[in-house]
């Protein structure tokens, strides 16, 4: 796998985390839910409402 890759994936993890506890979410369901599905979970990040 192309470390490019492993680095942005993780980077979109992280920018996630910061996503979610924005919205009172918990941070790590965020950051493990976001290294399985990526660019999905950002975009469910943005249509959820704040708590």
């Amino acid at each position: 796998m192309d470390n490019q890759y492993v680095v942005g994936w993780g980077t979109l993890a992280l920018i996630n985390v910061g996503l979610a506890q924005g919205k009172n979410r918990t941070g790590l369901n965020w950051f493990l839910l976001s290294l399985a599905l990526g660019p999905l979970a950002t975009f469910i990040l943005l249509l959820v409402e704040k708590r």
